[in-house]
């Protein structure tokens, strides 16, 4: 046994067990729950939401991989934080983390995305976009299953595994928090927080012991087809989004708004190779020549509220994820 886990107390030893491949234990990230929850008693950890792209790293073996939530591998888009794992002097871990871009202090997703799917050395270089992966969980050290000590054990471990310089953070955390940490992490431009039971394990699910709290309304939806453009706007009108329920994709509306010109051609352009003749949708889409196209593609959008009739409210368009499968999208419902 290390040193790093030698040094757990004797109860946290006894919970340790031999991991199984880190690209195995990468596969099944745990999942944040919605919640309108703002008392919390007992003991739970606040994190700040970041507003980019989930990450897994593995390094085992001699190799570095790092995964997308879905299992996708992103060592070409983000050499530098693959060169930054590769690396360290520990040689052996499995880590959970957020890839992020800046823009004037805040974390900003549209222009993450110039970077996102891009793999050619050239293209990553002249996007100019410099990326940051804040870590906050440990799946696996030195050969050893981690997921089954408690959150402040593993955090602790993987303060002390990694060393951090840039593109490298760790994410921190406050003791205490609610209401009060909410407000003061929306005044600062933050997209919310994520609260933490810091005696929760790692479970490979959704979980009600991670919890989304977030400043706006926003999730991901599912593009089942587009309008034509009017007047003077090029490429399309507005996108028509839609969420599964069990097998069906539910119509919850169009956007058609957060585009630029480069966007709206772009987009156009691979919407057509998607293109079907019939519907995606189980409901009735009551939009004038739509256009249907294979429900792949996952965009990002913002918006304020839902209406009575299961529609979204001022939606505004920031950008395609290709970090969730589509069939995973579905209505989130914050819990008490």
């Amino acid at each position: 046994m290390t040193d790093l886990l030698g040094s757990l107390p004797a109860h946290h030893r006894r919970l340790l067990r031999d991991a199984p491949q880190g690209v195995e234990l990468a596969s099944r990230p745990m999942l944040a729950t919605l919640s309108d929850q703002r008392d919390f008693p007992g003991e739970w950890l606040f994190e700040r939401k970041l507003d980019g792209v989930r990450a897994l790293a593995v390094r085992e073996s001699g190799r570095t991989v790092l995964l997308s939530r879905t299992g996708n591998r992103l060592n070409d888009t983000y050499p530098e934080i693959v060169d930054a794992l590769a690396a360290q002097s520990c040689t052996d871990f499995t880590v959970d983390g957020e890839i992020v871009a800046f823009s004037h202090g805040r974390t900003d997703f549209a222009r993450l995305q110039q970077r996102m799917g891009l793999t050619r050395p050239r293209d990553v270089e002249a996007s100019g976009v410099a990326v940051t992966y804040y870590l906050f969980d440990l799946l696996r050290l030195e050969g050893a299953d981690t997921t089954r000590l408690p959150l402040r054990a593993r955090k602790s471990l993987l303060r002390r595994a990694l060393t951090y310089r840039a593109p490298l953070r760790m994410s921190t955390h406050r003791n205490e928090g609610g209401a009060e940490l909410l407000a003061d992490a929306c005044a600062r431009g933050w997209e919310g927080l994520i609260a933490k039971r810091a005696k929760s394990l790692y479970q490979p699910r959704r979980s009600t012991d991670w919890l989304k709290l977030k400043c706006s309304r926003g999730q991901e939806f599912v593009v089942g087809g587009f309008t034509e453009p009017g007047g003077s706007r090029t490429g399309f009108g507005a996108l028509l989004l839609g969420y599964y329920e069990g097998d069906r994709l539910r119509y919850a509306g169009k956007v058609g708004t957060g585009f630029d010109r480069r966007t709206l051609l772009a987009l156009r352009e691979h919407l057509d190779e998607l293109r079907v003749s019939a519907s995606p949708f189980s409901d009735r889409v009551r939009e004038a020549g739509p256009r249907w196209v294979e429900p792949t593609l996952v965009a990002q959008i913002a918006f304020t509220e839902w209406t009575r009739d299961g529609m979204l409210r001022h939606p505004r368009y920031l950008g395609l994820r290709d970090d969730k499968a589509a069939r995973d999208i579905a209505r989130e419902q914050p819990t008490a």
